[in-house]
């Protein structure tokens, strides 16, 4: 696949084995990111939030790795998050639009409407505050953003 896009910002994350970023999206400005792994492996777990999509709340996962070299694009309108697996994995995204703090949100990764298989058992999971205390699905679903 051939990416047409325009990348103004890239981000660099460093994560612990078992830790869960996400599930975030940004919805003033949106933002589309081309995901890679450049030490250690995730799996990364993308769900389209798009109301009116034909694959509206599906849940798609991607194993991503410095063994394996994929690549995941994520388009704007789509929640995403990683668990990594491995210790001091470091993850690299392009992003198309920069970072607005006042136009993102996240959606907890644990909710149970979304029942999400981040691969590890949930008492070993890492995750932060931010991540834990973002609203649910149903509450996105009362002002979706896409």
């Amino acid at each position: 696949m051939i990416l047409s896009q325009d990348f103004l910002q890239e981000n660099h994350s460093v994560s612990k084995l078992n830790v869960i970023r996400g599930l975030h999206y940004q919805w003033n400005s949106p933002m589309g990111k081309l995901v890679k792994v450049t030490k250690g492996r995730i799996v990364d777990v993308i769900v389209d939030i798009r109301k009116n999509s034909n694959t509206y709340k599906k849940i798609y996962y991607y194993d991503i790795s410095e063994y394996n070299l994929n690549q995941l694009w994520v388009p704007a309108g789509f929640a995403h998050g990683f668990v990594s697996l491995e210790e001091n994995t470091h993850v690299d995204y392009m992003c198309t639009s920069v970072y607005n703090k006042f136009g993102e949100a996240g959606i907890n990764p644990f909710d149970k409407n979304l029942d999400i298989n981040w691969y590890i058992k949930k008492e070993d999971a890492i995750c932060s505050e931010k991540d834990l205390n973002a609203q649910s699905f149903e509450d996105y679903l009362r002002d979706p953003k896409f």
